[in-house]
C-alpha cells in the first residue's frame, strides 16, 4: 500500500482491521483512479468487497470510523463507498444488494446518529460502479479486479446511467457542473463505448457540440478543473442543454 496517497492507506488499514479474515478486497474508482481527480470537487470512490454479511456493531465501528476520517478531508465530496458481498459481484444481482454505504449525503446523518447505519437495501447505482471498477478500477487491497469482478452486461450499466440522469432537469441548475459532465459521460459511452470519467467525458462531448453547447461544456470544465470560481450559464440555457442531450442518450438507448 506504499504507492497510495495516506488517505487510501488509513481507508486500506481501517477496513483490513475491521474486517479481517472476511475482507476480500478494497477497490479504488471514479476520477482518483482515472487520474483526473480535483481535491476541491471530486469524492473519493470505493467498493469494499467482503465474503459474509456484516454484524451490525462492525457496520457501526465502521461507520463511526468513517466519520473521523472523512472530517479530516479537503475535498468537498468527502468519500463515496459500498460494501458488498462477493457473490453479488461474480453473480451480479440488479439492483445490487449492499451491506453499508457511506457518502456525503449520509454524512451529517451518520454525525448525529449513532446507531445509523445506512444497509441492507439495494442500489441502482451500484451497476455503474462494479463496471467501472472492473475496466478502469484500481486494487488498493486484496484479490486483484479481475479475479473478484465479472464483467457484466451492458443493458445493466445504462440502466444505472439512465437511473443517475433522472433527475436532471430538475437539478442541473442546482448543481450545473456534475450534471452537465455527466450528460457528456453517458452520450460517450452511449456513442463510444467509453469507459470514462466526467473530465474525459466533457472533453470528448465538447468537441462534438454545437457552439452554444460547447461554451457551457468549457464553462463546467474551467470549474471542475477550479480554474474560475465565477459560473455564468443562464438556467434557460442549462435547461435547454439537458433537453438536447436527454434526447440524444435516449435515441441512443432506443436503438
Amino acid at each position: 500500500m506504499g504507492i497510495f496517497p495516506p488517505i487510501l492507506q488509513q481507508l486500506a488499514h481501517l477496513f483490513h482491521e475491521e474486517l479481517k479474515g472476511n475482507l476480500v478486497g478494497i477497490y479504488l474508482h471514479g476520477s482518483l483512479a482515472m487520474g483526473c481527480f480535483n481535491p476541491k470537487k471530486s469524492d473519493i470512490d470505493l467498493l469494499v468487497i467482503v465474503k459474509d454479511k456484516l454484524d451490525v456493531a462492525t457496520k457501526k465501528r465502521i461507520a463511526r470510523k468513517l466519520v473521523g476520517i472523512d472530517g479530516t478531508l479537503l475535498n468537498e465530496g468527502g468519500i463515496e463507498l459500498s460494501i458488498v458481498q462477493e457473490m453479488y459481484v461474480t453473480n451480479f444481482i440488479y439492483p445490487t444488494p449492499f451491506e453499508l454505504h457511506y457518502s456525503k449525503l449520509y454524512r451529517e446523518t451518520y454525525k448525529t446518529d449513532e446507531h445509523y447505519v445506512c444497509e441492507g437495501m439495494e442500489d441502482p447505482d451500484l451497476a455503474a460502479h462494479i463496471f467501472v471498477t472492473y475496466h478502469r478500477g484500481v486494487t488498493l487491497y486484496g484479490k486483484p479486479i479481475r479475479e473478484t469482478f465479472r464483467p457484466i452486461d451492458r443493458q445493466y450499466y445504462v440502466r444505472s446511467i439512465m437511473y443517475d440522469l433522472e433527475d436532471t432537469l430538475n437539478e442541473i441548475v442546482r448543481s450545473p457542473v456534475y450534471y452537465v459532465l455527466n450528460l457528456c459521460r453517458a452520450w460517450y459511452f452511449l456513442k463510444e463505448g467509453a469507459v470514462a470519467s466526467k473530465q474525459e467525458g466533457g472533453e470528448w462531448a465538447k468537441n462534438k457540440l454545437p457552439k452554444t453547447y460547447k461554451a457551457i461544456v468549457q464553462q463546467c470544465l474551467d470549474d471542475y478543473h477550479g480554474q474560475t470560481d465565477h459560473f455564468r450559464v443562464p438556467p434557460k440555457q442549462l435547461i435547454e442543454f439537458a433537453r438536447f442531450m436527454l434526447k440524444k442518450i435516449n435515441t441512443l438507448v432506443e436503438k
